[in-house]
């Protein structure tokens, strides 16, 4: 099995590379990078490369390690009990498979994404390193041995919110995904808008990797807002305007609240708007 990519996802070379070292070795594949670049569409383009079928489990800062695995519903069973339920005999009614139960038993090779694993608590990567590392996992309502038929290509996503623990990162393949440069923007945008060329494209690239330059800004937008804004600015005939007639440095980009997030960085852009147009008045 071998990603090279898809026609609606832009890989970068060196993300091709861990991809497929991550394969080889099978281990999981620790994804990191800004948000909004991509990292968990990799997983459902690569599921789609591979002919996979894919398992995802969204982590929350709730998320216990067990419920990858399996989870029993205990209340629903004494409720059933109290009804005369004949279900409440077997308790298999009860055990709900987690995303790693459905990778293991799969009958084709899966693809497997834990989703910013670094949203859960600080022990929770260390819980799964026996089930990852053997495949396998046992449920003790029923004494069972859940094993995987075929290992699955497991992809791990962290927005670096919390450090990893040491024994769960020399398990994985890391690989960080950088910030696309401006060729490889100019690549992602004719993916997600066909022929889509001209001053439009290279006025609103300026100003986004401008705005992104900007010191002192909380966040910098994302390759996934720079698509969103690009959509507005597509559907809003003044907006587009206003960006080919405007000068980039000189003012906050038109629908801004795309890629402008909080009310501390909108208030720096207009104290720099502010001065600026102050010094051009001198």
């Amino acid at each position: 099995m071998r990603f090279d990519g898809t026609a609606h996802y832009v890989a970068s070379d060196e993300l091709k590379l861990a991809v497929n070292a991550a394969i080889t070795l099978q281990r999981p594949l620790l994804i990191k990078g800004e948000p909004g670049t991509g990292k968990t569409l990799l997983a459902e383009e690569m599921a789609g490369a591979l002919a996979a079928p894919l398992f995802t489990w969204h982590v929350k800062s709730t998320t216990k390690a067990h419920q990858g695995l399996y989870e029993y519903d205990a209340v629903s069973r004494l409720r059933d009990s109290q009804l005369g339920d004949a279900r409440v005999h077997d308790v298999r009614n009860y055990i709900r498979p987690g995303a790693l139960w459905q990778a293991f038993v799969s009958e084709q090779r899966a693809v497997l994404l834990i989703d910013e694993i670094d949203k859960a608590d600080i022990e929770f990567p260390n819980d799964l390193l026996r089930e990852l590392d053997r495949m396998e996992f046992s449920v003790d309502e029923t004494g069972e041995t859940i094993r995987a038929q075929h290992r699955p290509i497991i992809v791990i996503t962290s927005n670096n919110e919390k450090e990893l623990p040491d024994a769960f990162l020399r398990r994985c393949f890391f690989h960080y995904i950088n910030f696309p440069d401006r060729a490889t923007l100019e690549r992602i945008i004719a993916v997600h808008y066909p022929g889509l060329t001209g001053t439009l494209v290279g006025n609103a690239l300026e100003m986004f990797l401008q705005l992104r330059e900007v010191p002192g800004l909380k966040k910098r937008p994302s390759t996934s807002e720079l698509i969103d804004w690009l959509k507005l600015l597509l559907a809003d005939d003044l907006a587009a305007q206003a960006l080919h007639e405007s000068d980039p440095a000189k003012a906050i980009p038109p629908l801004y609240g795309a890629l402008v997030k909080n009310e501390q960085d909108v208030q720096l852009l207009e104290r720099l708007a502010f001065m600026h147009r102050r010094q051009s008045q001198r």
